[in-house]
């Protein structure tokens, strides 16, 4: 101290017991410490709940622009951008934030998102608009601020800044439905992927996805590949230190009766059963995702009859990247079907590869129905559950 600058890095949507809005706490004591000369900015995953307590303690929040997260370093820099220059007084940065009264996610690689996306982006250096970001929220998240939020850093222009706010969650409202994912109940999809011509079909078990706080040890999809006898094909990441310590002792190349998945929570679905060859273990076992690397803790590959493949860790996460499953030495491309736990984050690595992407729901913990979500804190009418939350 003193300080010019304090930048953080927030996911957004940080729940503790007692308290929902860790990151608009956090901010409030940097700026109780920094003081009122400091320049205070956060930069926030899309899946964030935009509160009016960060709103108050930060001069700059932005988010991510892309989902899946490609774009992580370039927001960094953004950020960094706009509070140096209100630092050396160039700019002076006030925000604005526009509730969407929708809860749904968003995939930006896909129409119209990815042109709502680059159209943010023109707004941005332009008649004094500093930044735009489109807070996705996080559904799973019982918090007050749980909605999608549109938000504007405009120079000086307060009325601007909730202007521009106001009239692109105006166009996101209007494509709703256009944007609304598609997703295909899990026994259809691995019906449509074993069907398909050529391969490999990646089959995303979007409820299972660790990064959204499941267990990423659920075995519904599992149990019906084996169930209708489907071959060539791997799943994973499970999450099952027990299997893996298990393998571990028996050794590369053992064959034994091995229980997987299935232990974590009602929404992990049963144990399964499975008569399985040991064929590789990696201890310290990493993936990629974007330019930083994820550690995957100790990883195992399982082989069933029927080139049934699945790769199980011990450091809880999604599935981001091929590598987790070809660092082993599998050849992905002479599968069918390929399914990786994640809601997203596996596209930028796994479309590359894929003939086709299909995205599975299953009984798992991350539940798509967000109309039927059980929220106890959101006051206020929210889309899908009511067509127009606007109306009263």
């Amino acid at each position: 101290m003193p300080v010019d600058l304090v930048l953080l890095n927030m996911h957004g949507a940080m729940v503790a017991d007692g308290h929902d809005d860790c990151e608009g706490d956090l901010l409030a004591c940097c700026r109780a410490i920094a003081g009122v000369d400091a320049v205070i900015g956060g930069e926030l995953d899309l899946h964030c709940s935009i509160t009016p307590k960060m709103l108050a303690a930060a001069d700059a929040l932005i988010t991510y622009k892309e989902y899946p997260h490609i774009d992580t370093k370039e927001r960094a820099a953004e950020l960094y951008a706009i509070c140096r220059d209100a630092k050396l007084g160039k700019t002076a940065p006030v925000m604005a934030a526009h509730d969407c009264r929708m809860v749904s996610t968003w995939r930006t690689p896909e129409e119209p998102m990815k042109a709502f996306v680059a159209r943010m982006q023109v707004f941005e250096g332009q008649d004094g608009i500093l930044s735009v970001s489109f807070g996705h929220g996080f559904p799973w998240g019982d918090v007050p601020c749980v909605t999608a939020r549109m938000l504007v850093i405009a120079d000086g222009d307060g009325k601007k800044a909730d202007d521009l706010a106001r009239q692109l969650g105006q166009e996101i409202w209007d494509l709703r439905h256009q944007t609304s994912p598609v997703t295909v109940p899990y026994r259809e999809a691995l019906r449509q992927a074993a069907a398909a011509p050529s391969g490999p079909v990646v089959v995303a078990d979007i409820a299972d996805n660790a990064g959204g706080g499941a267990p990423s040890d659920s075995t519904f999809l599992l149990q019906e590949i084996l169930d209708t006898g489907l071959t060539n094909n791997i799943s994973g990441l499970y999450w099952d230190p027990l299997a893996i310590r298990l393998c571990k002792e028996a050794g590369v190349g053992a064959q034994l009766n091995l229980r997987i998945g299935g232990k974590c929570c009602r929404e992990s679905g049963i144990p399964v059963d499975l008569d399985v060859t040991v064929k590789s273990v990696i201890e310290n076992a990493a993936q990629p995702f974007g330019s930083v690397t994820q550690q995957m803790g100790d990883a195992v590959w399982l082989q069933a009859a029927g080139n049934v493949n699945l790769v199980l860790n011990t450091i809880r996460g999604q599935t981001f990247h091929p590598d987790a499953f070809s660092q082993f030495g599998i050849d992905l491309s002479s599968l069918q079907i390929i399914v990786p736990k994640s809601s997203q984050h596996f596209h930028a690595g796994f479309a590359p590869i894929a003939e086709e992407v299909i995205y599975a729901t299953s009984p798992g913990t991350l539940n798509m129905d967000f109309a039927a979500l059980p929220f106890t804190k959101l006051t206020t009418p929210f889309w899908p559950k009511v067509e127009d939350p606007y109306e009263s």
